[in-house]
């Protein structure tokens, strides 16, 4: 089915944020708990979201994972994982779904604990907001170490905005490739891409998953996150070249 295309107009690829969410975000002080009970988190995550997530995901988008044996060249070991910001709905849900059967944590923004009722839960499901503050940021990074010591998964949206159904992959910094190369943990990637359906005027998605990659420890580590960073960019660019369908088509302004 042929699919009429939406037009969204961006002056900045880095900055631009189309989220539909109205959101006052809560402040991530010092005083936030970033690791909550194990037993409700285990009720919440395994037994509600998990299969929700699965339903959801699967029946609004189709969703189909591609490369889930690479997985194996880790093991249970915990890894960084990235992937492309395209879905505001369906992002926070995908990447249980790649990494299924093992626990994913995600860094997200104030906004996602920030909702009424919802925000609650969200710690309990894996959000891991980011901090204000050097007092929340040593709590934000020993979050995140213990969570890779428990061989758990932790993803990052690099991209950081929103673009929804955008086929191509934005510029994004090396910031949080510094995570990975503290401790050399090994790196996945998936790419969300979008195909045409038989069915229905939204495409469907394919996430594509490449791993591991490894920061190089012969390079200085300011160095070595951009390497890494520059591999995982360049792998996610040729995946997003398998997308065929454009729902929405984002066109510079001037």
């Amino acid at each position: 089915m042929k699919l009429k295309k939406r037009i969204i107009y961006y002056r900045d690829e880095m900055n631009d944020e189309f989220s539909s969410a109205k959101i006052t975000a809560r402040p991530i002080d010092g005083n936030y708990r970033y690791v909550r009970s194990r037993f409700l988190s285990f009720i919440l995550y395994r037994i509600v979201a998990t299969p929700l997530a699965f339903l959801y995901v699967k029946c609004k988008y189709g969703q189909k994972t591609v490369g889930k044996e690479k997985w194996k060249e880790i093991g249970d070991d915990g890894a960084f994982l990235y992937a492309n910001h395209t879905q505001a709905d369906a992002d926070p849900l995908i990447p249980n779904i790649v990494r299924f059967p093992g626990k994913v944590y995600s860094i997200c923004h104030p906004n996602n604990v920030s909702m009424p009722v919802f925000g609650r839960l969200m710690p309990y499901v894996g959000a891991i907001p980011l901090p204000d503050g050097m007092a929340a940021y040593k709590n934000f990074i020993s979050c995140i170490d213990r969570r890779i010591s428990e061989k758990s998964v932790v993803c990052i949206y690099p991209e950081a905005h929103i673009w929804p159904y955008y086929t191509k992959i934005r510029p994004f910094p090396d910031t949080s490739f510094i995570y990975p190369c503290r401790n050399n943990t090994p790196v996945y990637c998936f790419t969300n891409t979008y195909h045409a359906r038989k069915i229905g005027k939204k495409p469907r998605i394919v996430s594509y998953l490449d791993g591991p990659f490894y920061p190089d420890p012969s390079l200085p580590p300011k160095t070595r996150a951009n390497e890494l960073r520059d591999r995982v960019y360049r792998t996610m660019r040729e995946r997003s070249l398998l997308s065929d369908a454009e729902y929405v088509q984002y066109i510079k302004k001037g």
